[in-house]
C-alpha cells in the first residue's frame, strides 16, 4: 500500500478580499519556504475571491502552517486551511 503524502501545496479559504498576493505569503511564511503564495482572481475584473494556494518547500511546514492557521481570525474574517486536492493526493502517491 503506497504510503499517503500530505503535500506541499495548502488551500486558504474565506480570505478577506482586500488581501493580496503577498498579505497570503506574508501569513504563511513563518512555517516555513514558500514557493508560492497565489490568489484566485475573477478573470474579468481581476478581484480576488476570497481564496488562494501556498506552496510550501517541505510537505512537514506545510502541515505545520495548517494546524497552526486553520480557523484563525485573519482581518476580521475566520479562514479555513487545508490540502489542496492534487493528482498526487487524490491517487495517495
Amino acid at each position: 500500500m503506497a504510503k499517503r503524502l500530505l503535500g506541499s501545496q495548502l488551500f486558504v479559504s474565506r480570505l478577506s478580499f482586500y488581501t493580496t498576493h503577498k498579505d497570503l505569503k506574508r501569513l504563511f511564511s513563518p512555517f516555513g519556504e514558500i514557493t508560492e503564495a497565489r490568489l484566485v482572481t475573477d478573470p474579468r475584473t481581476q478581484r480576488p475571491k476570497g481564496f488562494g494556494f501556498v506552496t510550501f518547500e517541505s510537505d512537514v511546514d506545510a502541515q505545520n502552517a495548517l494546524k497552526a492557521m486553520n480557523g484563525k481570525i485573519v482581518d476580521g474574517r475566520l479562514i479555513f486551511v487545508e490540502v489542496a486536492k492534487t493528482e498526487r493526493n487524490i491517487r495517495g502517491g
